[in-house]
């Protein structure tokens, strides 16, 4: 049965007859030809409306596979927890939200008990949803009453954070999904993760399903619709958006003057997807099985979202007059009642046969991914002070009055006396109910959601590959410098499979290109064409089972993909090593909500931020130059950021990383090293210097130590001309140290406060004279380790917005070339020679 066959047919003798008509142009003439006739039919028409009907019709409804009764009586407990927590917590001034669980309940509760499989589903849970699913882990035996009481309040340990967050209950959480329109983007690039894994051989992933809930009003995000075409592009039909349509976005409705259903019916369409439709309840059925000529059908599609709340608000009067103006016919067998309870509240999310009917055609549809349009009443059972209210998603409490009215409404065993005092009881379902959930989840592998790591650690990288950046002797930027690193690792036997390069369109850029023939570029489709570049050695191949992520023009896309990599040893077991480079100035600056998800997520990996600084990007002017991203890093609690000078530092760094993040004592960090693209002679490196290096600062360069220069990344090279242009032209003798870490620096000396010296304290200790530091960056950056230095401190940097010119002209500009540390260190050392540096400089 289509869509059209729900509609009752006015005149099928006149239907039948065009359609055989349709059928015997298509017998002789064929189908192109039919198909050319109906374009220009409607051409004069346009082309149809979908109907606003459910797209599983009752009458096609699977059987339901479980017992109501006893899912409805479980379903009731789980909403008068989830009110009466959040109601607890609100009475200590805490908040919460009840009403977006409350229209989406019977969504999760179909989900919990016949659909999500606990040991290999991925479910993105809506964000504002959150009380229900911990007060189903209540339930479950899995959170006690004490965890519940202590919603919102997690100082101190042992409360439940207010939204998913992994990184505050890690055995629970998966996924963070509050900042809204990361949840579907990231689901996308999950989905499509899980179908890398078992392409690279990694992993059988072709049990799981991925599940996003989401809201209409959630859709508005760019990010929410960023990746659709990706999903329907490579077919992944093991994915399943669904999208609470209660109409209703933070302050009013989604969709005042037209209807959001129609929209993401369109979009998805559009993009590839299949769509399903959930949008009226069993009571509608008499109604519509006598709308003939579909004309309800139309008017239901054509009222604005903003009326359509209103007459769900509104009497049966009001319903009548207004809804049913022409219709009249339709409502006269319903009293005023009747027609409020149908308006006001039927809708397919609040029927779990429905619900169960939808999720079926979604996993029964195996030719790219399918969006479920669910229609709901935001704050349903709530009562009328709730339902439909533009302000139900600032209302943080029920009255217990309200409390009192729930109860008769869910039929659940409270006597009065349990309502008498400020708090709410939580209420614990029958042995019944109890065996009940525990044989449905049992069933499904056990619990959900749930966060369980059980890797084991990567084998430790051979000592080959950083051998060679040590040795030095080379002449380039270190973007190639860690580029030809992961080249050599991804060639090492025990681990090389498991680096998953991601890049957002620049591999050349970045001189990636060697990869190609390599390593391939991953795309379920393989490579159907013939590359227009197949004759050259560094040809552009791609691969079903390619190894490189290239995402095209997208740094969130390349971040949904960074994290889901990154998560995999949580995820799946299966730790794997991606790093994302990017051009800087389009990765912190543009991204940087999705790596704090990332840090939520508990993700490991490398960050590449390539072509940085302000200065080292000729040409390319104030939207490329990059001087603040190390600055934005900083605030990122889980992100170890580092701006390496020469390739041995790179070699160091990431070797510290492995170890951290896929050894023994795996942490849950991630790294990010600045890049730049200015190739430079490359040294060897010095003895003794890692624990510098990692930590953040060491003495390069001994120079006579009446001055000390600091620099990082490129700037290393500007502070060693000063260190030979003080002794030179001034017989000053001037140390120069590397500061691979202005941030770990500062984190180190901020717990190390009132217990020990921190390390750049003890490091610097020694050396005489005024420190001068500079780097690519603004000033900011190495000011943040200023509290912690003794000696007289100056730092240069380059604050404002980047230019197009020279890398000469752009530093002199900034005041962080050679001859601008030169006469930085004279002012502090020596202010009688710092005019004559000046003046002699400025005329050079």
């Amino acid at each position: 049965m289509t869509l059209w066959d729900q509609i009752p047919d006015a005149d099928p003798e006149e239907t039948a007859e065009w359609r055989e008509s349709l059928e015997a142009l298509v017998r002789e003439a064929g189908p192109d030809r039919a198909r050319y006739l109906m374009g220009r039919l409607l051409d004069t028409i346009g082309a149809p409306t979908v109907p606003y009907l459910n797209t599983v019709p009752t009458a096609e409804e699977p059987a339901y596979p479980g017992d109501l009764a006893i899912e409805e009586r479980i379903a009731a407990y789980d909403r008068w927890n989830a009110a009466a927590m959040v109601t607890r917590g609100s009475k200590l001034g805490l908040g919460g939200h009840i009403s977006t669980y409350a229209s989406a309940a019977w969504l999760y509760e179909v989900g919990f008990n016949h659909f999500f499989h606990g040991t290999e589903d991925q479910v993105y849970f809506q964000g504002h949803a959150s009380p229900g699913i911990y007060a189903r882990a209540f339930l479950e035996g899995r959170l006690t009453e004490a965890q519940l009481d202590r919603f919102r309040r997690e100082a101190g340990g042992g409360g439940l954070p207010s939204y998913p967050h992994p990184r505050a209950m890690p055995d629970f959480w998966q996924f963070p999904t509050v900042s809204m329109g990361l949840g579907p983007l990231n689901a996308i690039y999950q989905a499509r993760f899980n179908r890398y894994l078992a392409a690279r051989g990694i992993k059988d992933t072709s049990g799981g399903h991925v599940w996003a809930f989401l809201g209409d009003g959630e859709m508005d995000e760019p990010e929410a619709t960023a990746a659709l075409t990706l999903a329907a592009r490579e077919k992944l039909d093991n994915l399943t958006f669904v999208i609470n349509c209660n109409l209703q976005r933070l302050d009013g409705p989604v969709r005042g003057n037209t209807r959001v259903v129609r929209e993401l019916e369109n979009v998805f369409r559009g993009a590839g997807w299949n769509v399903v439709k959930a949008l009226w309840g069993t009571e509608w059925d008499g109604l519509l099985s006598r709308d003939v000529g579909g004309l309800l059908a139309a008017r239901l599609g054509e009222v604005p979202d903003g009326q359509f709340q209103t007459f769900a608000a509104s009497d049966g009067a009001y319903i009548r007059e207004h809804l049913f103006r022409g219709l009249e016919h339709l409502a006269a067998p319903y009293g005023d009642q009747e027609l409020e309870r149908l308006v006001g509240g039927s809708r397919a999310g609040h029927e779990p046969r429905k619900v169960y009917a939808a999720y079926r055609a979604a996993l029964d549809h195996h030719d790219g991914p399918t969006v479920i349009l669910v229609q709901t009443v935001k704050g349903w059972t709530l009562g009328s002070g709730f339902e439909s209210r533009n302000a139900n998603h600032q209302m943080k409490k029920l009255t217990q009055d309200e409390f009192r009215a729930m109860r008769d409404r869910l039929d659940l065993p409270v006597p009065d006396s349990a309502l008498d005092g400020d708090l709410p009881p939580y209420l614990q379902p029958g042995p019944e109910e109890r065996r009940y959930l525990a044989e449905r989840r049992n069933a499904l592998g056990g619990p959900t959601p749930r966060r369980a790591t059980v890797s084991a650690p990567l084998p430790p990288a051979p000592d080959r590959p950083f051998e060679a950046l040590a040795k030095g002797g080379a002449t380039v930027a270190t973007t190639m410098a860690f580029v030809r690193l992961v080249k050599d690792l991804m060639r090492v036997p025990e681990t090389g499979a498991r680096w998953v390069p991601i890049v957002p369109d620049e591999a050349r850029t970045f001189g990636m290109e060697s990869l190609f023939p390599t390593a391939g570029i991953y795309s379920p489709l393989g490579q159907r064409y013939d590359a227009v570049d197949r004759e050259l050695l560094l040809s552009y191949k791609e691969s079903a089972t390619g190894q490189i992520l290239n995402e095209g023009i997208t740094e969130a896309g390349c971040m949904a993909s960074f994290t889901a990599a990154a998560t995999s040893y949580a995820t799946h077991g299966e730790p794997v090593i991606p790093f994302y480079i990017f051009y800087s100035m389009f990765g912190w600056q543009r991204t940087a909500d999705q790596m704090w998800a990332l840090a939520d997520q508990m993700g490991r990996g490398f960050l590449i931020g390539a072509t940085a600084g302000r200065t080292t990007m000729t040409g390319e002017g104030l939207q490329h130059a990059d001087g603040h991203s190390q600055l934005l890093a900083s605030a990122n609690p889980a992100c170890l950021s580092y701006d390496p000078a020469f390739a041995y530092e790179v070699g160091a760094i990431v070797r510290d990383g492995l170890r951290r993040m896929y050894g023994e004592a795996a942490e849950d960090v991630f790294y990010y090293l600045t890049v730049y693209n200015e190739p430079l002679p490359q040294p060897a490196m010095p003895e003794g210097v890692e624990e510098g290096i990692v930590r953040g600062i060491y003495r390069y360069s001994s120079g006579g130590g009446q001055a000390q220069i600091l620099a990082s990344g490129t700037a290393m090279h500007w502070a060693l001309e000063a260190q030979r242009l003080l002794a030179d032209d001034w017989g000053v003798g001037a140390d120069v140290w590397s500061v691979t870490s202005w941030s770990e620096l500062r984190r180190e000396a901020m717990a190390a406060e009132h217990e020990r010296v921190p390390y750049v304290t003890a490091a610097l200790g020694g050396a005489d004279g005024p420190v001068v530091a500079v780097s690519d960056w603004m000033r900011a950056v190495p000011d943040q380790i200023r509290p912690w230095v003794e000696q007289e401190w100056v730092s240069l940097g380059t604050d404002g917005f980047g230019l197009s010119d020279t890398r000469e002209a752009a530093r002199r500009h900034f005041g962080v070339d050679a001859r601008a540390i030169t006469v930085a260190v004279l002012r502090a050392l020596k202010p009688e020679l710092a005019e004559e540096a000046a003046q002699r400089y400025a005329s050079a």
